[in-house]
């Protein structure tokens, strides 16, 4: 077997925070005598989340088993997902920052799945995954990413399981949304549908696309880390994941 260095675009407050949260969790449980320091265990988290790197190579690479890789770094991304925002605080955070309107959008997560399994299998984007839903300013700016559902999920139907729908009519945000949140509420706005639309209609979806498009890129930023673009290991791990990557992407966006 071959070892080389290499570089992670990551910066070393983004670190520094990952082994803060480690190091504090081993102090509350009192555990001693593990195989890495928390500097190192929270480094292997962030190759593993930013670069995509297998179990067997991160224990190849950092000197412990592919079990004490595993348990490690699903221990650090539990830690890091717990601090994720939370959606009552991001709203009440927009309504006082009194943003225009936020934007609602879905992403699929790839896994490794059969045809077989049909209940991961999106229709919308034809291939297995798991359904996360974002929240996005309307700069683009990621604000909220919900848990994991099946792929075969319809975008309305996991807005409304996770409380999205009610929670943004609570707070009287105004939010934009694509044509697969159409009967969400007054409060979402989505494109018209349908062919032979009169120009003034067409007017308006372009109008809306306009406005949606920054805030669709938080799924661009969520799939810059490599993990996100197809998971290999438990798919009812997607949303943890993902919150413990935007956990992260705060740190590293804040340093700046």
């Amino acid at each position: 077997m071959l070892f080389y260095r290499a570089s992670l675009p990551l910066s070393r407050r983004t670190l520094a925070y990952a082994t803060g949260v480690v190091r504090r969790h081993r102090r509350a449980i009192g555990s001693r005598g593990r195989a890495l320091p928390p500097g190192t265990q929270a480094l292997m988290t962030l190759v593993h989340l930013r670069k995509g790197e297998t179990y067997a190579a991160l224990a190849a690479g950092f000197g412990v088993s592919v079990a004490t890789a595993w348990r490690y770094v699903n221990e650090a991304i539990d830690l890091l997902a717990a601090r994720a925002p939370k959606l009552p605080a991001v709203l009440r955070r927009a309504r006082r920052d009194a943003l225009p309107y936020l934007v609602l959008d879905g992403v699929l997560i790839a896994i490794d799945r059969v045809a077989a399994d049909r209940p991961f299998y999106s229709g919308k984007h034809r291939r297995h995954g798991m359904n996360l839903q974002v929240i996005a300013g309307p700069d683009g700016t990621w604000l909220w990413v919900s848990g994991e559902l099946r792929g075969a999920v319809h975008d309305l139907r996991a807005a409304r399981i996770w409380g999205i729908i009610r929670a943004l009519a609570e707070a009287g945000l105004l939010t934009l949304a694509d044509k697969a949140y159409q009967g969400a509420g007054e409060h979402v706005l989505t494109p018209y549908k349908g062919r032979g639309k009169p120009e003034s209609q067409k007017e308006a979806n372009r109008a809306h696309a306009r406005l949606r498009g920054p805030g669709e890129r938080a799924n661009a930023q969520l799939k810059a880390w490599r993990i996100l673009r197809k998971l290999r290991c438990c798919p009812f791990r997607a949303g943890r994941i993902a919150k413990a990557v935007h956990t992260l992407h705060l740190r590293e966006t804040a340093s700046r």
